[in-house]
């Protein structure tokens, strides 16, 4: 997606985020920083966060000052409106718990789940085989570490960008908070399969959100 804004004009960038677990935690404050890091210039920023990422997505807010004038949610969490939040709800920590080894360290996500599905997220082998090289294998507590959620981080623009189940109900919720919500059809990787679908729908979403 990144390559599709830039075709149309628009500065991209993707920060690497895969050392962010490096030396324990709390993890939140380096996700911060390695977004700062990799941010251009001093212009306005959009925000644009997919799956868990969403949950991070105030604190960098936060972090950006008032450079942010934009946040785009893509088939992502939506945090609360201030508090704390944990990146995996509680339902799914049994789920992580036995797929941690002894070290407390999970597989690669792509790992998480049976080859059919992984397949059917990622039809094409050659982008199956790019992003299960650029995972991290992440520590069991990255996923149970507490997030600060500031407050009136919601006063920014926000939008929704929604493929499908299992985001329903947060796609309900963001339109229930006055948000523009959009729907492009797909599985929860539909940025790797349409990414100058999904770019259309942001773009259109990030100027009027």
């Amino acid at each position: 997606m990144a390559e599709s804004l830039e075709r149309r004009g628009h500065a991209a960038v993707v920060p690497d985020l895969t050392g962010v677990s490096a030396g324990g935690p709390p993890y939140w404050h380096r996700v911060v920083a390695a977004v700062r890091a990799a941010a251009p210039g001093d212009g306005p920023v959009v925000l644009v966060a997919h799956s868990n990422a969403g949950h991070f997505l105030p604190v960098i807010s936060e972090g950006l000052g008032e450079r942010v004038v934009a946040c785009v949610f893509a088939d992502a969490h939506v945090p609360p409106r201030e508090g704390m939040v944990r990146t995996a709800e509680a339902e799914f920590l049994p789920f992580l718990h036995d797929l941690a080894g002894p070290d407390g360290v999970l597989p690669r996500w792509t790992d998480w789940w049976d080859e059919e599905d992984v397949v059917a997220m990622l039809p094409d082998p050659a982008v199956r085989i790019r992003v299960a090289a650029e995972q991290p294998r992440l520590p069991l507590d990255y996923y149970t570490q507490p997030i600060p959620v500031p407050a009136g981080w919601d006063t920014v623009r926000c939008s929704y960008l929604w493929f499908g189940p299992p985001y329903d109900g947060v796609a309900e919720a963001a339109a229930g908070r006055g948000w523009p919500v959009t729907r492009v059809p797909g599985l929860h990787l539909h940025q790797l399969v349409d990414p100058e679908g999904v770019t259309d729908a942001l773009l259109k979403l990030s100027r009027k959100s």
